[in-house]
C-alpha cells in the first residue's frame, strides 16, 4: 500500500505544536515537528477574548507552519484549536480570517472531543495495559480528564482550569506563596468534585500524565539522574518521590531559578509551578507509586485518528 503524507496543527491555549507525517497502513513515521510558544492565551483568557498580540502570534506561527507544510508537498492538513478558541468571544472570528488568509480550515474541537483524542494518542504511545487508568492531560486552558483501559474510555471529562488560567487567578507572587497553593487546591476540590466521584466509582490502579508538563517533568528526573532520554522512547515512569522533590523545587523557586533547573525550558517554566499543583493535588486523591508518562496526547491522538481511516480506505 502506498505511503501518505499529513500534517497536524495542534493550536493549544499556550503551544501550537506541527507535525508532519507519513502514513503507512497501521504505522507513523515523523517527517518534521515543531512547538512554537504562541501564549494565544496570554492577557485575555479569564475575559474569554485572545489578545491582538496574541492573534498576531498565532497568524505569524501559521504562516510559518503552511510554509513547511507546502515545501513538503502536503495536501491534508488536520488543523484542530481547544479551550482559548473554543471559549473566545472573538474565536470563530479567528478561524475565518485564517481560512481567507492562509487557506487553513480550522476545527474549534470540544472538551469531549479533545479528551478522546488524547485518550487515542495515549494508547498510540503504548502506555495502556489492560488496569483501569487515570489519564490526565493539562493544557494552558483546559485540563482533560479520561478513567479507561487500553480497549476503551469508560469516563472523559474536560474542565476549562487549564495552566494559563490558573496562572492568572493563583499565582501572583514568585514564589508562589504557601495561601496561594491552599487556595488553589480548595479551587479544585471544587471544581473537579465530578472527577473526584468518577475516581470513588472506578478506582483507578495507575496514573498516566499526558505530554506538556509531565514532559518537563520528566526531563527534570532524567537530568537530575544523569540520564538521557532515548529516541524513539514514548512512555516514561516519574516515581512520586521524585515529582515530590521536584515539585518542593518548583515552589521554593523564583522564575529565574526554575530557569537554572537543568531539564526546565523557557517555554514551560511559568506554568509549571501550577500544573505542578495541580498534579500534586491528583496525587493526594489517588496515592501512587508513580506516574506513568506519555509522551503522546492530542496530536499523535489525530494521527491515530487519520491511521484508522488509511485502514478503511
Amino acid at each position: 500500500m502506498s505511503t501518505r503524507k499529513a500534517a497536524v496543527i495542534d493550536m493549544g491555549t499556550n503551544t501550537f505544536h506541527l507535525l508532519l507525517v507519513e502514513l503507512n497502513e497501521s504505522e507513523f513515521k515523523t517527517i518534521y515537528k515543531e512547538k512554537i510558544p504562541v501564549k494565544l492565551g496570554q492577557g485575555g483568557i479569564n475575559q474569554d477574548r485572545i489578545s491582538p498580540d496574541a492573534l498576531k502570534r498565532a497568524h505569524h506561527t501559521l504562516r510559518h507552519f503552511k510554509n513547511l507544510i507546502e515545501g513538503e508537498e502536503i495536501n491534508q492538513i488536520f488543523a484542530f484549536a481547544t479551550s482559548a478558541v473554543r471559549n473566545a468571544k472573538n474565536g470563530s472570528e479567528f478561524v475565518q480570517k485564517v481560512k481567507d488568509s492562509l487557506g487553513i480550515t480550522i476545527k474549534v474541537i470540544s472538551g469531549e472531543e479533545e479528551a478522546q483524542l488524547i485518550y487515542e494518542g495515549i494508547k498510540l504511545s503504548g502506555s495502556l495495559n489492560g488496569q483501569t487508568e487515570l489519564m490526565m492531560d493539562i493544557g494552558g486552558g483546559s485540563v482533560e480528564f479520561i478513567i479507561g483501559n487500553s480497549i476503551e474510555a469508560f469516563w472523559k471529562q474536560s474542565f476549562e482550569i487549564g495552566g494559563q488560567r490558573l496562572l492568572e487567578l493563583f499565582h501572583h507572587h514568585d514564589p508562589i506563596l504557601k495561601v496561594e497553593i491552599e487556595r488553589l487546591h480548595s479551587y479544585l476540590e471544587d471544581k473537579l468534585s465530578p472527577l473526584l466521584e468518577a475516581i470513588a466509582n472506578y478506582k483507578p490502579s495507575r496514573l498516566v500524565g499526558a505530554s506538556g508538563t509531565f514532559d518537563t517533568l520528566t526531563d527534570i528526573y532524567y537530568e537530575s539522574m544523569l540520564q538521557c532520554k532515548l529516541t524513539g522512547q514514548h512512555v516514561f515512569e516519574l516515581p512520586s518521590s521524585e515529582f515530590r522533590r521536584i515539585y518542593q523545587m518548583l515552589i521554593h523557586k523564583n522564575k529565574e531559578e526554575r530557569l537554572q533547573i537543568p531539564g526546565m525550558i523557557p517555554m514551560r517554566v511559568d506554568m509549571i509551578v501550577v500544573a505542578s499543583t495541580l498534579i500534586d493535588f491528583i496525587l493526594k486523591h489517588l496515592p501512587m507509586e508513580s506516574i506513568t508518562c506519555s509522551h503522546y496526547a492530542l496530536k499523535e491522538g489525530a494521527i491515530a485518528m487519520l491511521l484508522k481511516e488509511t485502514e478503511t480506505i
